[in-house]
């Protein structure tokens, strides 16, 4: 197993274990995030589904699409952080519930792509040539 495909897989761990927590402890984050609660567990089981479809399928897929699929996905996870922090300075209580919002549509939209992309091919056997006969 290569790094890259470690590193994939475990994007997708990542996301099931951010899942389980956002369903356990709900309440806590909520308070924590200033989101209602339903929007955590509904968060918690599209990480989950999401998370664990990546795991699954990041195998079947070649390396270069789950790479550009995921850094699209950080990309937004990153930009969604942002816009929450400057709503939160801001003094609003949405930050939180736009950050669980992406996280809500965003691992299910990953997911949806990774099933959708071709997968990888089967590697061809290579196969020795067969002797020359024709030679004296």
């Amino acid at each position: 197993m290569t790094r890259m495909l470690a590193g994939a897989i475990g994007d997708g761990v990542f996301k099931v274990v951010l899942g389980a927590a956002f369903l356990v402890g709900g309440a806590r984050f909520g308070d924590l995030l200033g989101a209602p609660t339903w929007l955590l567990a509904v968060s918690g089981a599209a990480l989950l589904i999401g998370g664990g479809i990546e795991a699954a399928y990041v195998r079947r897929r070649p390396m270069a699409t789950c790479l550009r699929l995921m850094i699209a996905y950080d990309i937004g996870w990153v930009l969604a952080s942002a816009g929450a922090l400057v709503l939160a300075w801001q003094g609003s209580t949405a930050g939180g519930e736009l950050w669980t919002a992406y996280l809500t549509a965003a691992p299910l939209v990953l997911a949806a792509l990774l099933v959708g992309a071709a997968a990888t091919p089967a590697p061809t056997p290579v196969r020795p040539s067969a002797p020359d006969t024709l030679a004296p």
